[in-house]
């Protein structure tokens, strides 16, 4: 039995009852993550990175909607990842994610990562387990780079249940609001779904060192996003953020 399976993917009953409460708090963190990005973007001196990672249909779309709705878009790029494009796969793995990693006084949001690299290309067998174990430790450098330059780097993985991505995959087809989402390829990654899980666990064992990861339950949107919200929230405060003096 691995890791995930020993983790739930919804908050205890305790912290269900607190939901009112915490969505009233998560308006508070809202307007705070506001306030603290338009620092760092008048400072110029820190970055944030955060990487949001997760199965289809796990709300990683929600998150950046929801947790970051209040943020000035002037100063926060978000970066999706899809299949590489055959000038990307003529570079290395990396080539395509160090061009668009946030620049100082920026918030950086990858709706998927240099993660999928070490997921998708595993699952799929497109490349063998040495080339994966040696990304792992490319990945670790790479991150740790961004680091001693100044970008925070804070990672989630959105762990939703088979069950709820089965929910919200039919969804999509069920209502018309939604269909536009609906993506036939999901279905056929939901086959491979123990294989991810293997791989992932992978990943957070072997990509950790020094930045770990934050394993979101998130079959409850609400929660996933004041989990990750909070978060930001709380790393951005030690970041020593201020308005220049003139």
């Amino acid at each position: 039995m691995g890791l995930l399976s020993k983790i739930s993917t919804k908050p205890d009953s305790n912290i269900k009852a607190q939901k009112e409460t915490l969505e009233e708090q998560a308006e508070e963190l809202k307007d705070e993550l506001s306030e603290l990005q338009n620092k760092m973007f008048a400072q110029q001196q820190r970055a944030l990175l955060v990487i949001l990672q997760g199965m289809d249909a796990s709300g990683k779309d929600g998150v950046v909607r929801k947790a970051f709705g209040k943020v000035n878009p002037a100063g926060c790029v978000v970066q999706s990842f899809k299949r590489p494009t055959d000038i990307e796969m003529a570079h290395d793995f990396l080539w395509r994610v160090h061009q668009v990693v946030p620049a100082k006084g920026y918030i950086g949001i990858f709706n998927r990562s240099h993660y999928e690299d070490v997921l998708v290309q595993r699952v799929h067998k497109w490349v063998d387990m040495d080339t994966v174990r040696r990304r792992f430790e490319h990945i670790n450098h790479f991150e740790q780079l961004l680091e001693d330059n100044g970008t925070k780097v804070l990672k989630f993985y959105m762990h939703i249940s088979k069950d709820e991505q089965l929910k919200r995959l039919q969804e999509r087809l069920d209502k018309p609001e939604k269909r536009w989402k609906h993506n036939e390829g999901d279905w056929k990654e939901r086959e491979f779904w123990s294989d991810y899980m293997e791989a992932y666990e992978d990943v957070f064992e072997h990509c950790s060192p020094a930045l770990p990861w934050y394993i979101v339950p998130s079959d409850d949107n609400w929660y996933k996003e004041f989990t990750v919200l909070k978060t930001v929230v709380e790393t951005l405060r030690t970041m020593d953020l201020a308005y220049p003096q003139g």
